[in-house]
């Protein structure tokens, strides 16, 4: 852990900082993942009642990551296209990432939580391959996981304009939630407390569970979880928001014409299963 990522007392504490940071992401894996309600708001606040022993600062960061994690969890999630399920959990996604970082930067008077879009920094030639390597990988991977387990039936069937257009639009704008919340914000105010290494495996559980909610079912886990990690790998050495946003959105281009080519066989026939 690097001293200019760290809290004052996080150095003191690293230990011992794991076990609520541990806490709080096996509670989204129980809300998230298992669907075990009062289960993970118990697990929930003994995070917070732990971290509370151990460093004010911790309890601070891990109240922010519990706002999050609360206000999705009071919306459905799902893979609804309508309009009113769209507003209705773009809402909580913008509130989960929103009121963090405001409260991060207005009452706490910090600057831990931040978007970096605009660095400055040229991407280097391995970062430039890898984009065109991630829609390779996804035409690999993608339709393999989602037609024959069927999982693609855990999205609804785009047959008219709109819908393609929502489906697209909803794909792309939960790939760009994702990196908000899950890599900038959770990630990001773990390893203020915790090893880089911890605070990425701890945010990639997160990232995971969620995903499992949405609709990432059957053997889902193993394709998100090392997609997770690599994700929150790539921001602590680019620091840029861009460029694993990018990464994001080509996988979820990929994702979204297995996804058209699943519930219509004649469009797109491209795809190897």
């Amino acid at each position: 852990m690097s001293r200019t990522a760290a809290a004052p007392s996080a150095v003191r504490h690293a230990t011992w900082n794991v076990l609520p940071a541990g806490m709080t992401a096996a509670s989204g894996f129980l809300l998230f993942g298992l669907g075990l309600q009062w289960q993970g708001y118990v697990l929930l606040a003994g995070a917070l009642a732990v971290s509370a022993v151990l460093s004010r600062a911790l309890l601070r960061d891990l109240a922010l990551i519990a706002l999050g994690i609360l206000i999705m969890n009071a919306v459905p999630i799902t893979t609804d296209i309508s309009v009113s399920h769209m507003t209705v959990m773009g809402s909580a996604m913008a509130a989960a990432v929103g009121l963090p970082y405001l409260i991060s930067r207005f009452v706490y008077r910090e600057h831990a939580i931040r978007f970096p879009v605009l660095t400055g920094q040229k991407w280097s030639p391995v970062e430039r391959w890898y984009l065109p390597a991630v829609v390779v990988i996804g035409y690999l991977l993608l339709p393999v996981y989602l037609v024959p387990t069927g999982v693609y039936e855990n999205w609804p069937a785009a047959d008219d304009a709109g819908s393609v257009a929502r489906l697209f639009l909803g794909t792309n704008v939960l790939g760009i939630w994702d990196e908000l919340f899950f890599i900038c914000t959770v990630f990001t105010l773990l390893r203020r407390h915790i090893l880089e290494w911890q605070a990425n495996l701890l945010q990639a559980v997160l990232f995971t569970s969620f995903l499992w909610e949405l609709g990432f079912h059957a053997w889902g886990p193993v394709l998100i979880y090392p997609f997770a990690l690599v994700q929150g790998w790539i921001f602590a050495r680019t620091k840029s928001l861009t460029y694993v946003v990018s990464v994001h959105l080509l996988f979820d281009f990929v994702l979204f014409l297995v996804l058209l080519h699943a519930h219509n066989r004649d469009l797109f026939p491209i795809f190897l299963y």
